[in-house]
């Protein structure tokens, strides 16, 4: 049966449910409570009460103790254990007086008493104070929900893994974020104790134990930690740098659990790995730059010292030739001394000659192309590697092809490559037993369209390891060598339009060949 009162739409409506075996009490509680904007139902038994209540939720309960049947404790303790109608409030109707019926029905779950019989003004002071403190439970329990809602929105959309630990490290929280960083679903890392979890998947780690342990000491100590440079482990055991800060959550002074706030860092990583190596390779250049700028300045200075020293030297030559003229108009007969004359005039005009190669060699290239014998090319830089060649007491060998097309090169630009090969080789045979072989240079043509130049050394050969390395700007194997001149060669040859490559002797040494195209 329901008794309605009409109420405006946007106004909420109480159902109250009046349960009692005797009519006289229902009816004087209808007249107690109606028109004061309830929903009001009855019900004369406990069965009734229990399918009323099952079916209409009503927000407060009404109940009398002493009913036939089911009494009112029972029917407290039915609807208190049904997960639907647990929530309502119940309040006991009952002539017991006895305190400890009073309290036999707060433990059944009752919040209020009315004894019997009761006054209209009691019933309807204590129905409003449940109903408002009804209210505001659902308010509060409504925002409480709404806060969880957007707690959980904005946890979920933060990057950062978080992971909320109890006293004993276990998890109970872990966002999504934290789940897809590990590789764990969230199900399975709730309950776990996350240190022993990541222990047992780094156990293959040595400093797995030290590089968790910030955590266990915010933990114990209640201390906040941040780690900037940590190591977490994924589900499938490989392990990713991590960024982390331990927070404890504090209970009266002490540390009641942790909040762990971690982010994957292996992007970062890489950056600043890429970003090293890139200064890296700034300050290797920086270092080449500054040795071709040493090395510049030499040349200048080669080329200055060659246009000094050749000044005395042709006055050496004149003054020789002064010297036998002078000889010669006084009638002295010495041949010794005339053959020391020539041979002073000789040696200081070979002198000369050699630094004006030294000077055509360094001074500034114009980088002019002329049509040239490959021959005479060769013939050219023999003669400048001869003081090398007798300081070294070597020789070197010409085997030079016949009738070679011309070629069309920066002629010091490929002297300068024959001379660094012919240089090579002389140093690889300086202390071999076999240095007196020499060093060979050959000329030929191959095809229609390339000469060939190969300079053959019977040296100690190539360094482990340096064949990939041979024309790498600045490699060297020499204690004393600067290490520009095969990558040098390497760039001169290939602007010409040829190839530098080299192979080893099959008697021991190396041989060094290049080409250059042929002129039709």
């Amino acid at each position: 049966m329901y008794i309605d009162k009409m109420l405006a739409p946007e106004q909420p409506v109480d159902r109250i449910l009046l349960v009692d075996d005797n009519p006289t009490n229902l009816q004087m509680l209808l007249q107690t409570l109606n028109g004061r904007g309830y929903k009001l139902l009855i019900a004369k038994n406990g069965d009734n009460a229990l399918r009323i209540a099952a079916k209409a939720k009503p927000a407060i309960v009404l109940l009398d103790i002493m009913m036939p049947g089911m009494d009112g404790y029972e029917v407290c303790r039915l609807l208190k254990e049904n997960q639907e109608t647990k929530n309502i409030t119940i309040i006991f109707l009952s002539a017991l007086d006895d305190t400890k019926d009073k309290v036999r029905g707060l433990k059944a779950g009752a919040v209020d008493y009315i004894s019997k019989p009761f006054q209209a003004e009691e019933v309807i002071a204590r129905v409003d104070t449940q109903l408002k403190i009804k209210r505001l439970e659902c308010a509060l329990s409504a925002r409480n929900r709404q806060l969880e809602q957007d707690n959980e929105r904005i946890l979920e959309s933060i990057n950062e893994g978080i992971f909320g630990l109890d006293n004993q490290g276990h998890i109970t929280f872990a966002n999504q974020a934290a789940a897809m960083m590990t590789g764990w679903p969230i199900e399975k890392l709730e309950g776990v104790n996350l240190i022993a979890l990541m222990l047992d998947i780094g156990k293959g780690e040595p400093l797995s134990s030290q590089l968790l342990s910030p955590i266990q000491t915010a933990l114990n100590k209640g201390i906040s930690k941040t780690v900037e440079d940590g190591i977490f482990w994924h589900s499938d055991g490989h392990s990713f740098p991590v960024c982390y800060s331990c927070t404890p959550i504090m209970e009266d002074s002490m540390a009641n659990g942790v909040v762990v706030v971690f982010r994957d860092i292996t992007e970062k990583k890489k950056h600043e790995a890429a970003l090293k190596q890139a200064l890296d390779e700034l300050e290797e250049q920086k270092d080449k730059l500054t040795h071709v700028s040493r090395l510049s300045i030499m040349g200048e200075m080669a080329a200055g010292f060659a246009h000094e020293v050749n000044q005395p030297l042709t006055a050496i030559s004149n003054y020789a030739q002064v010297s036998k003229r002078m000889i010669a108009s006084l009638g002295i007969e010495n041949e010794g001394l005339n053959d020391a004359i020539t041979k002073i005039n000789k040696q200081a005009r070979r002198a000369g000659s050699i630094i004006s190669r030294i000077r055509t060699f360094v001074k500034k290239p114009d980088h002019v192309f002329d049509r040239i014998d490959p021959n005479k090319m060769i013939q050219d830089a023999y003669k400048l590697a001869e003081v090398d060649a007798r300081n070294n007491n070597m020789e070197i060998h010409l085997e030079l092809g016949d009738n070679l097309p011309q070629v069309n090169i920066d002629v010091v630009q490929v002297q300068q490559v024959v001379l660094n090969l012919i240089r090579n080789g002389m140093e690889a045979m300086r202390n071999e037993a076999n240095r007196a072989i020499g060093v060979i240079v050959q000329t030929k043509q191959i095809d229609a369209h390339f000469v060939k130049i190969s300079v053959i050394d019977r040296g100690y050969g190539l360094a482990e390891g340096a064949e990939e390395k041979l024309f790498t700007p600045f490699y060297t194997t020499k204690t004393d060598g600067m290490g520009i001149g095969l990558s040098v060669c390497h760039s001169i040859i290939q602007s010409h339009g040829g190839k530098l490559d080299f192979y080893h002797h099959p008697d021991g040494g190396t041989v060094f060949e290049f080409t250059l195209p042929a002129i039709d």
